[in-house]
């Protein structure tokens, strides 16, 4: 039985549709990257999968149950926590209260204040500034501590190296790599290629809100990707 599965899933805001039939399997322990160009779906996917777009029950399975249906507060009760695009860390909280409010579902597992601190030194020695007061890299870094506090079977990233200079960005994969070490299966949405694939197993390339190609990523032809990514 696959950790997530979506059964030909469609999304609308009003009466646009964003998602048409998306069939995707994510199994436990995988990382599996969601690629495409702006507008092709990503984020939309990540949405649906997390309750903030509602959908029909069975569209989504976790663990072999149905949640579509759920809202993202019962979804984090599940096990799916969400880092979103634009962290969206809470300004006039410090850097602890926003880790803090990440535990609120009270879920046993191994992530805790002091667990996140040890992944992110930087976060420890700021914990009593205000969120705004870190740079784009360190609320990143908040913004997955704050999802790693709900203690996920499963984490949805999207876009972590958005607006990050390459330094930083390589700081933040090698952190999720203890992410993973600990079990915790990842879906991954990036617009970098290369970032997405060197990080997953298997990825899943939209376009215009439809699976254009899905494969493993090992060994896999860069050029297919590249004519799905961009619908040639």
């Amino acid at each position: 039985m696959s950790l997530l599965q979506t059964n030909n899933l469609s999304a609308f805001y009003g009466d646009f549709q964003a998602l048409f039939d998306i069939n995707v399997t994510v199994e436990q322990g995988e990382t599996v990257a969601v690629i495409g160009a702006n507008g092709a779906g990503k984020t939309t996917f990540l949405r649906a999968v997390a309750g903030a777009l509602p959908t029909a029950p069975a569209m989504v399975l976790f663990d072999g149950q149905p949640i579509g249906h759920q809202t993202p507060h019962e979804v984090v009760r599940l096990g799916i926590a969400m880092v979103p695009e634009g962290r969206r860390l809470f300004p006039s909280l410090s850097v602890e209260e926003n880790l803090l409010i990440g535990g609120h579902s009270e879920r046993i597992g191994p992530w805790n204040l002091k667990r996140v601190y040890e992944l992110f030194p930087r976060l420890g020695e700021s914990r009593h500034l205000p969120a705004p007061a870190l740079s784009g890299g360190q609320q990143q870094m908040a913004a997955i501590g704050r999802a790693l506090m709900a203690n996920p079977r499963l984490l949805l990233c999207d876009e972590l190296s958005l607006g990050l200079a390459p330094v930083v960005i390589r700081d933040i994969y090698q952190c999720l790599g203890a992410v993973t070490a600990e079990g915790t299966t990842v879906v991954l949405v990036e617009q970098d290629i290369n970032r997405a694939l060197d990080a997953s197993a298997r990825f899943y390339c939209f376009q215009e809100g439809r699976l254009a190609l899905s494969a493993p990523t090992k060994n896999f032809d860069r050029a297919a990707i590249t004519a799905a990514y961009f619908g040639l």
